[in-house]
């Protein structure tokens, strides 16, 4: 295989991977009679804590409208709570709910053994090279998007 086609298979490995990840995320918000977006959010904040409402649109590529209405379906469903910031009336205190931090915390937990089970079925060595070829990929991607 030359290095055009290995970069091509690459490529397909990765979008495998992500649209995996997708499908199972979008089933997981259907059955939480969430929408993706509405699931999106609370994975960015409940993995990334003290986000503010700005820093979340900008990650989700949204414009403050958009994740308002978001956010107001959220705190509907009872995953989410909201509070207007004393010290910047344009900024939002956002804070998840109990049911959303369980939400979140068996997400965390159904990732945790996916991946265990994954590396229960790979030697010591397809490990490291595993680790190494994530920790590439993740870094030479992020380099390459940021230049964009």
């Amino acid at each position: 295989m030359n290095k055009k086609e290995m970069a091509k298979y690459l490529a397909s490995l990765t979008i495998r991977l992500v649209t995996v990840y997708q499908e199972n995320y979008s089933r997981l918000a259907m059955e939480r009679g969430l929408t993706e977006s509405e699931f999106r959010c609370l994975r960015l904040m409940g993995f990334e804590k003290g986000l503010s409402n700005k820093k979340i649109a900008e990650r989700m590529s949204l414009s403050q409208s958009r994740l308002t209405r978001i956010v107001d379906g959220l705190c509907e469903k009872g995953y989410m709570t909201r509070e207007s910031n004393p010290k910047d009336f344009r900024s939002l205190n956002l804070t998840l709910s109990r049911k959303a931090k369980s939400f979140i915390q068996k997400l965390e937990q159904s990732n945790i053994e996916l991946h265990n089970k994954i590396l229960n079925s790979t030697s010591i060595p397809q490990q490291k090279a595993l680790f190494a070829g994530m920790d590439k990929l993740n870094s030479e991607t992020a380099k390459w998007l940021r230049k964009k």
